[in-house]
């Protein structure tokens, strides 16, 4: 976005924010914070957040060897390593249901449906719960997936910088199944909601915000290695925030994801926001870019993508989304390991969007 197209477009927002038009006068604040998800939360990189100016972030403790949830001790060891450099851990990731393919991980019991493994597994959340309620943090993202990340090769991006990719016909055009078979929706819906009715009660009692990820990418509606992606789609969300209903049961909304579930991802990514939004299912926001579409798509930086980044944030100013905005799946480069030169510039991008509609708003 130019300079002018910046200035026109947050200047209107403020402009509606003053005058109670659209977006809502009840949402007048910024109530966002720029944090990462990125790992591991030890002293060195919670050094580098302090450098860039993220307060708020998703951690990552250290869990004894064989269990599958940290303690109350464990988490407020981090909470406390954190606080040191002046961060807030805002939510936690379990040790598992995580974006792994199912045959690379050791504990699918939950997507799978392995009784009574899958018994075992859920109270590990369950007691996940508890003990970040006894911590002090409130919220918990996971994932709920089989196949985890599909993507194809890497394509160049600027400079030396590679993009995460993915291209269905390129894909393999009959891909062996996992170790899961084959998994049709109502399958999928069944061990879903079986997690959800055990999970979400819980997470009500304790107020704990349970975001979960949608799938990436979606993949035609006859599956892929024979498993139907029944969050890969918008209305699979929309029915997924529908079971068991609670104000702790909603999305860990991955923007780039969403994004490539669309067939116009520029046009149609904002009344996406704004449908979760304004039914407050977002707790977390994943804020990274793409170039192109469903099925055919590169993972890019957040201004050179087919998304206004400027138009996106007025969205989530008008829902009055109050979490993290963070970078995600990051470009790539030989000089830059673990992406940490592109999870900077990003937090820079973010940072500047945020303070510029914050004048905007208070002006």
């Amino acid at each position: 976005m130019n300079r002018r197209k910046f200035i026109a477009s947050t200047g209107a927002t403020a402009v509606a924010l003053r005058s109670g038009g659209t977006p809502a006068a009840s949402s007048r604040r910024v109530l966002m914070k720029l944090g990462c998800q990125s790992a591991p939360t030890n002293e060195t990189h919670l050094q580098y957040f302090a450098r860039y100016g993220i307060h708020n972030i998703c951690g990552y403790p250290e869990i004894g060897e064989g269990r599958l949830y940290a303690t109350v001790e464990e988490l407020k060891r981090m909470r406390d390593m954190a606080e040191k450099n002046h961060i807030s851990i805002d939510c936690v990731a379990p040790p598992f249901l995580e974006s792994s393919h199912v045959d690379q991980t050791p504990h699918g019991a939950i997507v799978l449906a392995s009784s009574p493994e899958r018994d075992r597994d859920i109270e590990a959340v369950q007691n996940l719960i508890r003990n970040c309620a006894a911590a002090g943090i409130p919220s918990i993202k996971y994932n709920l997936t089989l196949l985890g990340v599909l993507r194809t090769e890497r394509t160049p991006g600027r400079g030396d910088a590679t993009y995460s990719t993915w291209q269905l016909k390129d894909a393999h055009a009959n891909p062996p199944l996992t170790r899961a078979g084959r998994v049709d929706a109502d399958m999928f819906w069944e061990r879903i909601t079986y997690f959800l009715e055990r999970v979400i009660p819980v997470a009500e009692e304790y107020k704990i915000r349970m975001a979960c990820h949608p799938h990436d990418p979606g993949v035609p509606p006859e599956g892929y290695q024979g498993v139907v992606r029944v969050l890969g789609t918008v209305d699979g969300l929309k029915r997924f925030i529908s079971i068991k209903e609670s104000p702790y049961h909603g999305l860990n909304f991955c923007q780039g994801t969403v994004s490539e579930m669309l067939n116009d991802p520029g046009r149609e990514i904002f009344e996406v926001i704004r449908y979760f939004g304004s039914r407050k299912k977002i707790f977390n926001v994943h804020f990274r870019n793409i170039r192109g579409h469903r099925d055919d798509f590169q993972e890019v930086y957040p201004d050179e993508g087919d998304i206004d980044f400027v138009k996106a944030l007025q969205v989530y100013i008008e829902v009055g989304y109050p979490y993290l905005l963070m970078p995600d799946h990051v470009p790539l480069a030989a000089n830059d390991p673990g992406g940490l030169q592109s999870f900077a510039y990003c937090y820079g991008y973010i940072r500047a969007l945020l303070q510029a509609a914050e004048h905007l708003t208070q002006s």
